[in-house]
């Protein structure tokens, strides 16, 4: 069972060849055995999942068979989830205690999935490794001396183990992609605005997204069926009307338009990478694709756009972890700015601090101009790449990542070069497109490396379609490292 897709899962379930209390045990089982190695989980409650398989056994006994009744779920530690802990990662909200579910959460608590617990990420989702939690690295499965890509690392090493069949994550610059690519599983990044961000705490609010993750482009687009819709409490939040994103797993692919941007093949990527993302390029145009070159000329500017406009509204969210109304609050203090500096002080950790104070410095007064207004100009020149793009492709493709998992702890110190971890990612969230990584092979020290999808805007099903019909004609979605069996 650890190994079956969402929809055998669902329909062991309906044929009562196991019941939603016996999977969720089964998972838990391996959650406790195997955390430990991993730390992908910061919070386990064993009886308030076992209630909610409970409860989804009743509802399946009253006659109700949604195809996501009774399957385990883990999520990301960003989603506020009613009596769970939700730390977001950080010493700061070490100990807060969500009063209320996350639009995402309750949507699939609606549809009778069981959430297994909240994953380890990022402080803040504020990372590309998995490395700057509070709760320490999370590890990667495939080779525990190697970080499994952040920040919704937790996630990824939860699925990749098999603590979970599905998780949820949320992508801000790539934190979906790119421990898809790195952990050697599906995740898509959907268009801005598809999935509500109530109750998702705000790192960069013009770019964070939530979205799923799991083994295949199929459960995806089963997940997105749940998560996605219009949120009047979101502001951000697009009101258009209900699909169904599985409708297009079976359209063929003759005649498909592979974009192919020589700014994502050239220096920098790894052999490996590269050798895996051209044979993935050769099987779609054997499935009847034909590729075509595109131009994304101002691709080279989205690390630098990017590290401007992310901490600016990160400075922003963040200052209300001021340790008066919740979170962490300094024990000793003189005054109220002294516990308000204090508080942040001990609350936050290192990499949080640099990206406040990148943040505060480009909004500031003869700096807003210069830094801050240049950078949204670039991302309007990003996004009007990819308009253009289009007009030529039906959806562009490229590595995901220009290197496969590196040890733990080997771009620590140089902030610059773990920012680069996302070169092939950034550009997708300042365009607001949606974006997905599939498995499409190993490098030579047998880890994954990772294919980039990226569509046109509310493209989703169409994309879930392009990757499922990959999926059906290769294995390296099935494909598990030896601590999953």
């Amino acid at each position: 069972m650890i190994h079956a897709s969402l929809k055998e899962l669902a329909a062991a379930l309906a044929a009562r060849k196991i019941s939603a209390v016996e999977l969720a045990t089964l998972f838990l089982d391996r959650i406790d055995k195997l955390n430990p190695t991993l730390n992908a989980f910061v919070t386990v409650d064993r009886d308030k999942t076992l209630a909610l398989a409970r409860d989804a056994d009743a509802r399946r006994a009253a006659g109700e068979n949604g195809p996501l009744l009774g399957i385990p779920l883990a999520h990301k530690d960003i989603f506020c989830a009613e009596g769970w802990r939700t730390t977001c990662g950080s010493k700061m909200l070490a100990n807060f205690v969500a009063p209320y579910d996350a639009t995402v959460v309750a949507r699939f608590k609606a549809a009778g999935a069981v959430t297994l617990g909240k994953c380890n990420m990022d402080e803040f989702a504020m990372g590309s490794s998995n490395e700057t939690s509070f709760f320490g690295p999370v590890k990667n499965p495939w080779d525990t001396q190697r970080v499994p890509g952040g920040s919704s690392g937790g996630s990824a090493a939860a699925l990749a183990a098999r603590l979970a069949p599905a998780a949820t994550g949320t992508d801000t610059g790539g934190s979906i992609r790119q421990p898809a690519a790195l952990c050697g599983f599906t995740g898509l990044k959907p268009t801005y605005g598809v999935v509500s961000r109530w109750g998702m705490i705000a790192f960069a609010s013009s770019l964070d997204q939530g979205g799923p993750m799991a083994r295949s482009a199929e459960d995806c687009a089963l997940l997105l069926n749940a998560m996605a819709g219009y949120d009047e409490r979101d502001s951000t939040s697009l009101e258009r009307p209900a699909e169904d994103y599985a409708r297009a797993l079976d359209q063929p692919l003759a005649g498909l338009r592979i974009g192919l941007p020589k700014e994502f093949f050239g220096a920098g990527m790894n052999d490996d990478v590269r050798a895996a993302v051209e044979a993935a390029l050769a099987a779609y145009r054997q499935l009847g694709a034909v590729t075509v070159e595109v131009d994304l000329p101002n691709s080279g500017l989205s690390v630098p756009a990017y590290y401007v406009i992310a901490p600016a509204e990160a400075s922003s969210n963040l200052s209300r972890f001021d340790g008066v109304r919740y979170g962490h609050r300094a024990a000793d203090y003189a005054d109220l700015n002294d516990m308000y500096s204090k508080s942040r002080a001990e609350g936050f950790g290192d990499e949080v601090k640099r990206r406040i104070l990148v943040g505060t410095y480009v909004l500031s007064h003869g700096y807003y101009d210069a830094y801050y207004l240049q950078a949204q100009k670039i991302r309007r020149l990003i996004a009007d790449d990819f308009v253009n793009a289009f007009k030529i492709c039906d959806v562009i493709m490229g590595p995901t990542s220009p290197s496969t998992a590196f040890r733990l702890g080997e771009k620590a110190a140089d902030p610059v070069q773990m920012y680069l971890s996302d070169i092939y990612t950034i550009a997708v969230n300042l365009a607001g497109l949606p974006g997905m990584s599939i498995p499409c092979g190993f490098d030579r020290q047998g880890l994954p490396v990772g294919l980039q999808l990226i569509g046109n805007g509310f493209d989703e099903a169409r994309m879930l379609g392009i990757a499922h019909r990959y999926q059906e004609a290769t294995d390296w979605h099935l494909r598990r490292p030896a601590l999953a069996d």
